[in-house]
């Protein structure tokens, strides 16, 4: 049998117990129906996952002993910003989901003009925690050994600014003939997609004076949600570690 890999924000030590917070004690102990003795894997987000066995399953809470940390070798080496404007249904969940498989640091969701939709006080809050719950079950799965973070909603001019400190930034659309395979390998790039319509030209204009080169991925159009993976699969395999 497999051995589950689940994320916690608890304290991981070697040879010491310790009780899983309420969300991976309850998938755990409540989804999962595990029992003392049965093994798992740990991660916190410090680089190491950490062989755990459980010691305690009760109703409401769920004790592991902390076995010795394995470093954990997934991380790319290459920063990846992802500025996604918001989409309806699951498309959303499908790019964070996807963005996180492909090595993406951290998640912004965009409002552009041409989004529809409109996200305030507790409808956003409760979408950011959904969208950070997608990326946690992601990075279990694909086994990488940090969650990137999902920021709050930004407008394009606070995007353009949060960006700043990358030493490269692409503004993807297929109205221009500049390609990845032309550009000097950066440290740390943000890639910033529309929504299904397409940014705005007074958008790609705005981008543009920000700092943003506009880049193609090819002669095909492809949907708000397939561009980040597409984007994010040809940076890794460039400067990354695809393929490597």
């Amino acid at each position: 049998m497999r051995i589950p890999r689940i994320y916690t924000d608890s304290p991981l030590d070697e040879g010491a117990s310790a009780e899983l917070d309420d969300n991976a004690a309850h998938h755990v102990g409540r989804v999962l129906r595990m029992q003392p003795g049965q093994e798992l894997l740990l991660f916190n987000g410090d680089g190491n996952d950490y062989p755990a066995t459980i010691t305690d399953a009760g109703k409401k809470r769920l004790e592991v002993q902390v076995g010795r940390p394995v470093i954990n070798v997934t991380e790319s080496p290459l920063e990846i910003v992802l500025g996604q404007t918001l989409s309806k249904g699951d498309r959303m969940d499908y790019a964070v989901q996807k963005a996180v498989e492909m090595g993406v640091t951290r998640i912004v969701p965009l409002t552009t003009e041409r989004c529809d939709v409109k996200l305030k006080g507790d409808r956003e809050d409760k979408r950011l925690r959904h969208w950070q719950s997608v990326a946690v079950s992601a990075a279990e799965q694909c086994g990488r050994a940090r969650v990137p973070e999902i920021l709050p909603v930004m407008p394009l001019a606070d995007w353009f600014v949060h960006t700043s400190d990358c030493d490269l930034r692409l503004v993807l659309h297929h109205r221009t003939e500049h390609s990845l395979d032309t550009l000097t390998r950066p440290a740390r790039v943000a890639l910033m997609i529309g929504p299904e319509g397409g940014l705005s030209p007074d958008e790609i204009t705005a981008a543009e004076t920000a700092g943003f080169l506009p880049v193609a991925l090819g002669p095909r159009i492809l949907r708000t949600e397939t561009a980040p993976i597409a984007a994010m699969a040809l940076c890794q395999w460039l400067w990354g570690d695809i393929g490597r």
